[in-house]
């Protein structure tokens, strides 16, 4: 009953403010296409046989790059609904263009960072290969729209120092070809590996300008478009990277209502609160999330329910919801069973709601952003 009320409480306030409309829009903002997680089962067993407690983390557990059948399976779900004007479901795809190139980094005695196009990361990988084929497919389509998550999400300097270092975990990973080992389930004195825009010194902010600038290059070239939104991994970033994002075309910028921006000198993190429509100095326009489909990490009964009350919530204040999603949900290379279970929910969620705002409207986050822009 208490935790009920706590609930209520919050979704109140995170819609209480900013842009309103009338409409009932939604949209699915899903984390992390195009990184690794985990390479395959046998890689999952050899770290938990190793001692290390994959187990414990559901990213480990279950995410991993997203295969042909993980792929044809989503968009048959979303392919059943259409909304009052005859549009899909749409997954706003945030993806990570890039990822470690393990041997180069090797050969370079870790002393040197090298990358992959995820593109090609996917032809390494098996029941992948025709994988970028189902991307293309999906945008053309309309339900898969690719943004911007970052160049790779690995936070790059204290990874190669961890490696320098010699850190048992992080190298045991690495020659198993991941680096996302959870610092909650690591037995290393070590942050985060996972937020790339993360820093522990000032002066590296400027070398993550130029990674943000390479990757948004990088993006345009895969896909022949450039991004208009950006979300950062983790939520962690300072916004002095906002200049460099908005000079390569990011006019949206993703995210929760909280954004953790590092100071360095080991300072904690500096938290700014957001609000959907609200602008920065560059004019960019922040999109805050007022709704979770998370059943890979929130295992219970009301899911579904959870997130038809976060929906009810936001069209009361007349705001859109905006759902978080991360891929993890729908991939089934580690265990079948969470993509198949999990997609069940995701067409129920989504027949749910039709049945109760028969109204409602499917959008990306572009789409929305520049609705905002316009109105």
């Amino acid at each position: 009953m208490l935790q009920n009320l706590k609930n209520i409480i919050s979704q109140n306030i995170r819609n209480f403010q900013g842009w309103n409309t009338k409409r009932k829009i939604v949209v699915i903002e899903s984390d992390d296409w195009g990184t690794i997680r985990m390479p395959s089962t046998e890689v999952y067993h050899t770290l938990l046989k190793s001692g290390i407690r994959v187990d414990k983390c559901v990213y480990n557990r279950y995410d991993s790059l997203a295969s042909e059948e993980d792929l044809a399976a989503l968009f048959e779900v979303l392919m059943q609904f259409k909304d009052i004007n005859g549009k899909y479901p749409v997954i706003t795809a945030n993806t990570i263009v890039a990822n470690p190139d393990f041997n180069k980094i090797k050969a370079s005695g870790f002393k040197e960072y090298h990358y992959e196009l995820f593109t090609e990361t996917l032809k390494r990988y098996p029941l992948h290969s025709n994988s970028f084929l189902l991307w293309k497919q999906g945008l053309q389509e309309g339900i898969f729209i690719p943004q911007f998550h970052g160049r790779e999400h690995v936070n790059i300097h204290r990874w190669l120092n961890g490696l320098q270092g010699n850190l048992p975990e992080t190298r045991l990973a690495f020659d198993l070809e991941l680096f996302g080992i959870s610092t909650h389930i690591t037995t290393e004195n070590r942050r985060s590996y996972l937020a790339a825009l993360d820093f522990d010194s000032l002066p590296e902010l400027e070398s993550q300008k130029m990674i943000l600038t390479d990757g948004l290059t990088q993006f345009e070239k895969i896909f022949g478009f450039r991004s208009s939104s950006f979300i950062a991994t983790n939520h962690v970033w300072n916004s002095a990277i906002e200049t460099e994002l908005f000079q390569a075309g990011i006019r949206f910028i993703q995210g929760s209502s909280s954004q953790y921006q590092p100071l360095g000198d080991n300072k904690p993190y500096k938290i700014i609160r957001h609000q959907l429509g609200e602008k920065n100095n560059s004019r960019q326009i922040y999109l805050t999330r007022n709704c979770s489909f998370e059943p890979s990490m929130h295992k219970n009964k009301r899911i579904v329910q959870d997130c038809i009350d976060d929906m009810a919530s936001a069209f009361r204040w007349n705001k859109p919801a905006i759902i978080s999603a991360h891929r993890l949900n729908f991939i089934g290379s580690i265990v079948p069973e969470n993509r198949t279970e999990n997609l069940k929910l995701l067409a129920e969620l989504i027949r749910t709601a039709q049945d109760k705002w028969p109204q409602i409207e499917f959008m990306s986050s572009a789409q929305l952003g520049n609705l905002i822009v316009k109105v």
